[in-house]
């Protein structure tokens, strides 16, 4: 056997498998298009999704506080309505509004078919683990949209679901035992300097992948990728020089 072979791929999820963030802006466009219906000021109607979208990006959940993740996130719909209203609308409004943006968004994701295609090749040959940070229930309906659970990998890890998530150490070792392999078996492919790259420079995987399709040039002092590719499908060439 050749103990120098990559054995498994870790996968990260959003914005590297799948577009989220490009979902995430056409499903905001269709919140703004039925305000209008609602409220009629299209500048107004703006800044209340772009506030959501903030609120979104700096969430804080804990589960503990017996509230679930929808209920959050129609709060923050009511919010943005309210600070940009100066009145609250109420509920039913807000309520509508998550179920377009929510419901548009899962519509949306789902496996480019090159990538598909990239992914079954992979599989012939790797071990392939998606290792995602999120809140549970979001994490878990993004992979039930795109249908990937058991199909193509061996194995799904949600950060949420566990004391800590990427860059930490101890979720990556989660990821090692459940394969049965080393870290250095194993390579971490994922867009976040902080949390995919970081992480598997924590954890000692063999290479890190960073993928960047804008061409962003990492700050001073952050961790460097071993390798560094356009899109996900540039992926085989990275393996190929791993041999």
């Amino acid at each position: 056997m050749d103990r120098s072979r990559v054995k498994v791929i870790l996968f990260d999820l959003d914005n590297t498998l799948i577009d989220t963030a490009g979902a995430g802006r056409i499903a905001i466009e269709r919140v703004c298009d039925f305000l209008k219906t609602s409220l009629g000021h299209e500048e107004i109607i703006r800044d209340i999704c772009q506030r959501f979208a903030v609120k979104l990006r700096h969430e804080s959940f804990d589960p503990n506080y017996g509230r679930n993740i929808d209920e959050v996130r129609i709060d923050h719909w009511q919010q943005s309505i309210r600070e940009c209203e100066g009145v609250d609308r109420g509920r039913p409004l807000a309520a509508e509004c998550y179920r377009i943006w929510k419901g548009t968004r899962l519509q949306l994701l789902t496996f480019a078919p090159p990538v598909r295609t990239m992914l079954e090749e992979l599989r012939k040959t790797h071990r392939l683990l998606l290792l995602t940070n999120g809140e549970s229930q979001t994490q878990r309906e993004k992979i039930q949209a795109v249908g990937c659970a058991g199909e193509l990998f061996s194995g799904l890890v949600v950060g949420g679901e566990h004391p800590e998530e990427k860059p930490a150490v101890s979720i990556f070792t989660h990821c090692f035992r459940q394969l049965g392999v080393l870290p250095q078996d194993c390579i971490m492919v994922g867009d976040s300097l902080d949390t995919d790259i970081q992480g598997g420079f924590n954890a000692g995987v063999r290479a890190t992948v960073w993928v960047n399709p804008n061409g962003q040039i990492p700050l001073e002092g952050s961790v460097r990728p071993d390798y560094t590719i356009a899109t996900v499908l540039d992926l085989p060439g990275v393996l190929a020089a791993l041999k």
